[in-house]
């Protein structure tokens, strides 16, 4: 399960991508590190950790 910290950060997230037009396609638990995973829009690929911070990934 997701922390409470990465679950309000994963809404913002994609709020601020909607309101920028960009589809949101997937958002998922990676189990394997902990981390939740959203893909949207061609090209963009974040990852929340569990501190709630999150990055880009390439």
């Amino acid at each position: 399960m997701p922390t409470a910290e990465q679950t309000l950060q994963c809404f913002l997230l994609c709020r601020r991508l909607t309101m920028m037009y960009r589809p949101v396609y997937l958002i998922r638990l990676d189990e394997r590190t902990g981390e939740v995973v959203i893909i949207a829009g061609e090209e963009t690929e974040i990852a929340i950790q569990r501190d709630r911070k999150w990055t880009f990934k390439i």
